[in-house]
């Protein structure tokens, strides 16, 4: 990749054009033998952040359908509960903003106001209604600039669907289900026989047969990673499943919702030591690890270099295509900015909102190290 950034942009252009008169470049489904094409694990993990969301509403099964068809690695999913206890595929604790609650008259009287990691939060809970309920409502799209059609088209699916989405893939694709507010859930939803949301979580993910540390067998057969913003719900379940857990890391001011440590205090290289010893690698808010002022990048911290010195993992959070989300270094260019992180901060794998455009950069990047052709004359002169 050129150092120049203006030269970037072009090198990107002639990418574009030379792939403009194939279809989409998707990975193979099936290998010879008739066997799902394994997971890749030679570069940083695609995943796809409540699915390919800048298309469809997140954390729906069109939204997971399509990212599996534009070459996600993972589909990410938050997990939280119903009333009766099912576990839902879910982001906020309210309906609100990406249900259509407001225009169901016969739910006017369920609007609450709870504490929700120490804040007061006012509107209509998850945890308020049952799964039957839940699921008479139809999803929105959450931002205004993206794509409205397909509002009100699609239901709220359970960590179950959601799973059956996965191994229903033509190839093996991961799941990455985070553990969401496990505070919150758990004072709110009671299971009849005394277990907690991390018990049923686990138990969810053993009756699929997802088990194995990272990169044993019986993980490579169904990849799965565990995400959670708590750490005590990640020290819990380690005693549970051996599967391989990321801890999330906000930005170093907030506190956490279990602990009530700032995420200042949890990027320090103590802390770092003793968490690697339950998890396998971190999840940070991209703004963590290369600060920003003004909409300009500053210079990166060395928090990626410290999480590698102690053998975790860096999947940062998250990429979107929109302008405004791309920071002015990178030209409003998506590819600019997957090359940044990729090439030169060195992570392991991104929660992107737009699986299809990081599936091409991989494409096209790994097709011209492969050629051991890098310059922008002679790919020119191959288009």
């Amino acid at each position: 990749m050129a150092s120049s950034p203006c030269f970037a942009p072009f090198v990107f252009l002639l990418l574009v054009l030379g792939c403009a008169a194939r279809p989409l470049n998707l990975p193979p489904t099936k290998g010879d033998d008739g066997r799902r094409q394994p997971l890749q694990t030679f570069r940083p993990f695609n995943i796809a952040h409540r699915g390919s969301n800048g298309e469809f509403p997140e954390e729906t099964r069109p939204a997971y359908k399509r990212a599996i068809e534009e070459g996600a690695d993972f589909i990410e999913t938050d997990i939280s509960s119903s009333k009766d206890g099912v576990l839902i595929c879910f982001h906020d604790v309210t309906l609100d903003n990406t249900t259509d609650i407001a225009r169901h008259k016969e739910f006017a009287n369920r609007k609450r106001t709870y504490e929700v990691e120490g804040v007061n939060m006012t509107g209509f809970f998850t945890v308020d209604f049952t799964l039957k309920e839940l699921k008479s409502l139809r999803v929105k799209q959450r931002c205004w600039f993206r794509d409205q059609q397909y509002n009100g088209k699609f239901q709220i699916i359970t960590f179950e669907e959601f799973i059956s989405i996965a191994l229903d893939a033509p190839r093996v694709v991961g799941i990455y289900p985070e553990i969401k507010d496990p505070v919150f859930v758990n004072k709110h939803v009671k299971w009849s026989d005394d277990k907690r949301f991390e018990d049923k979580f686990v138990e969810t993910l053993q009756k699929y047969g997802y088990k194995g540390s990272y990169l044993s067998k019986d993980w490579l057969k169904q990849p799965a990673f565990i995400q959670s913003f708590a750490p005590t719900s990640l020290v819990y379940i380690s005693n549970k499943t051996d599967l391989p857990k990321i801890f999330l890391i906000d930005d170093i001011t907030v506190r956490t919702q279990d602990t009530n440590q700032s995420y200042w205090e949890i990027t320090s290289d103590r802390y770092l030591n003793y968490i690697k010893h339950y998890v396998v690698g971190i999840g940070p808010w991209k703004d963590t690890v290369v600060p920003v002022v003004k909409n300009y990048l500053m210079p990166p911290t060395n928090l990626v270099a410290r999480a590698h010195a102690h053998d975790l993992q860096v999947h940062p959070y998250t990429y979107r295509n929109e302008n405004q989300f791309l920071h002015f270094n990178f030209s409003q260019d998506p590819y600019a900015e997957y090359d940044y992180w990729i090439n030169k901060i060195g992570i392991d794998g991104l929660f992107t909102d737009f699986t299809g455009s990081l599936h091409n950069f991989q494409e096209w990047t790994s097709n011209r190290q492969n050629d051991n052709d890098n310059s922008a004359s002679k790919l020119l002169h191959k288009i």
